[in-house]
């Protein structure tokens, strides 16, 4: 056998576990941006995180309450939360809001783009214009926010990117047409897969999540006929309470999940699994 005593590994340290896996969970003193923050799922997964510890930054766009609902974050477990006014397809102001967010908390450990909007016609009937806002938002969006806070990762060697995809990235819908948003987010996955590989070597991890049908106000307008047909395709037979997002959202986000990047979870009650 030859000598192996000057071979050099290119192994990488193990980080610090912690053995009891509730503190593994925990998210005491860091700092977490949320965009679309204010809307029914970044909510949930702000109250989440915050109860875990994590001071929040809430990105959003159009709402008219994220302040107060900053506050309830704020008031129900006693973190620090500040809200910021934001369009995700503007990368000049996206960057300049990260850079804002580590000036007001004095540091960033983790970034979840989340913010997103559906297309509401098929690939041959949807407006142009429209397929350029729902991608700008959806896809251009996400890879703003990931690139921004990935510099600050990067520069400091250690950071958590989480992107919001969708089941949408894995089957193409029905009864709606939405082709706009399935290729969105089958690239948003992707595209976390492609920066997890990136980040790795300098300690930075990303995955996506991949939900469902939610109860939110965004599917609230939708016909009664047409969520029934969601829910014969859906094993569970169900959408999901928001609330039912929130642990994968910190899993993801805390050191129990140390070892997991570029992976996609699609929390979805067993629609992708037919």
């Amino acid at each position: 056998m030859g000598d192996t005593s000057t071979r050099k590994s290119i192994r990488a340290p193990n980080p610090p576990v912690q053995d009891s896996v509730f503190k593994q969970f925990r998210l005491d003193g860091r700092t977490v941006i949320i965009t679309g923050g204010a809307g029914g799922i970044g909510y949930e997964i702000g109250r989440g995180l915050a109860e875990a510890g994590a001071n929040i930054a809430i990105w959003y766009h159009k709402s008219s309450n994220a302040a107060k609902l900053a506050e309830t974050i704020s008031n129900d477990y006693g973190v620090q939360t500040k809200t910021y006014q934001i369009d995700v397809q503007d990368y000049q102001a996206v960057e300049a809001t990260v850079s804002q967010v580590v000036k007001d908390f004095g540091r960033l450990d983790v970034m979840i783009a989340n913010a997103g909007v559906p297309s509401k016609a098929g690939g041959l009937d949807d407006k142009v214009e429209d397929w350029n806002r729902v991608r700008a938002i959806d896809f251009d969006g996400a890879y703003y926010c990931l690139r921004a806070a990935g510099l600050v990762f990067r520069e400091q060697g250690h950071g958590v990117g989480i992107a919001t995809a969708s089941m949408s990235g894995h089957a193409a819908n029905v009864p709606q047409e939405q082709t706009c948003y399935n290729a969105c987010k089958a690239g948003v996955i992707h595209l976390a897969k492609s920066l997890a590989v990136e980040w790795a070597k300098w300690g930075g991890r990303v995955n996506s999540v991949s939900p469902g049908y939610i109860d939110t106000a965004i599917s609230g307008d939708c016909p009664f006929e047409m969520k029934e047909e969601w829910y014969s395709l859906t094993p569970l037979r169900r959408d999901a309470d928001p609330r039912e997002l929130k642990g994968i959202y910190l899993y993801l986000a805390s050191d129990a999940s140390s070892y997991t990047t570029g992976a996609d979870f699609s929390i979805d009650g067993g629609y992708t699994a037919r």
